[in-house]
């Protein structure tokens, strides 16, 4: 399915499901088949462009699983979207946006969002993709024995320390423990001149995960020059790899990102190759 850039994406290709984890509901998009994988949105929500990435994954043989956490369902990013949706998000009980706040209690949710699509998914666990506000979730989503591959796209968060990563020292010990115990790998994508998402803080991965942390950085003169008004205007920079700044040509670096973040997805937890080469 495809959408004309501007307009809504009405998702209709995706099933629309009310999840509840520990007596908290929220609406999750489910599309396709094979082993599960939970992609979470960017600011300032489920974007044409979130939703294409997902579509990807589905179509090189996943289920895809794709809560919705902020912002208004399939809309095109514009501008007004860092009133209405960002600041919103910075205050919510569910998020710690800032340094200090450690991990994000939306992140318990979503580990209960794993264990429900591996239950019904099968297969040897989940693959969690976080994006930019949600980045790093997927990686303490793997405090939950299910999720096999995390992926952390530009993870923005803590905002006010670009050195800083998202996570209480108590989990930060336990992811750390995970990787030695289980052989656990962490796949990570920014750009080189991305000021949400720096050097720093992949510095800061890598103290963490040692050489479990795969961090791959794209230069910046290849993000998509045109992405949508939010991510020109608020964003200011290339950031979101696989989304808004993804130049959809063969051979293109952010392309190839897509492509490599779906066959560590396949390694991970088998599904079929799609069309492209991997």
């Amino acid at each position: 399915m495809t959408t004309t850039r501007g307009h809504r994406d009405p998702l209709t290709d995706f099933s629309r499901r009310t999840v509840s984890v520990d007596d908290i509901s929220k609406t999750v998009y489910v599309s396709g088949s094979g082993p599960a994988v939970v992609l979470m949105p960017e600011m300032p929500g489920i974007s044409p462009d979130v939703a294409r990435f997902g579509r990807w994954v589905r179509d090189a043989g996943f289920s895809v699983y794709l809560p919705s956490l902020f912002g208004v369902d399939g809309a095109y990013p514009l501008a007004e979207a860092f009133e209405t949706v960002v600041r919103r998000a910075c205050v919510s009980a569910e998020f710690r946006a800032f340094a200090g706040g450690g991990t994000s209690p939306v992140v318990a949710w979503l580990r209960g969002l794993a264990r429900l699509a591996h239950a019904e998914c099968g297969g040897p666990g989940v693959g969690a993709v976080g994006l930019c506000f949600t980045g790093n979730f997927a990686l303490t989503m793997a405090l939950e024995p299910a999720v096999v591959a995390p992926v952390v796209n530009h993870p923005s968060l803590p905002l006010d320390d670009p050195g800083g990563l998202e996570i209480s020292a108590e989990d930060a010990a336990a992811v750390a423990e995970r990787v030695v115990r289980d052989g656990l790998k962490v796949l990570g994508y920014r750009f080189d001149n991305d000021t949400w998402c720096t050097g720093r803080r992949f510095a800061a991965y890598r103290a963490l995960l040692g050489d479990a942390f795969d961090g791959r950085v794209l230069p910046g003169e290849a993000a998509n020059t045109n992405p949508p008004p939010f991510f020109r205007d608020i964003v200011g920079c290339a950031h979101s790899v696989v989304t808004a700044h993804l130049v959809d040509r063969e051979g293109h670096p952010t392309a190839q990102a897509r492509d490599e973040i779906i066959a560590f997805l396949t390694d991970r937890l088998g599904g079929r190759a799609s069309g492209r080469e991997l």
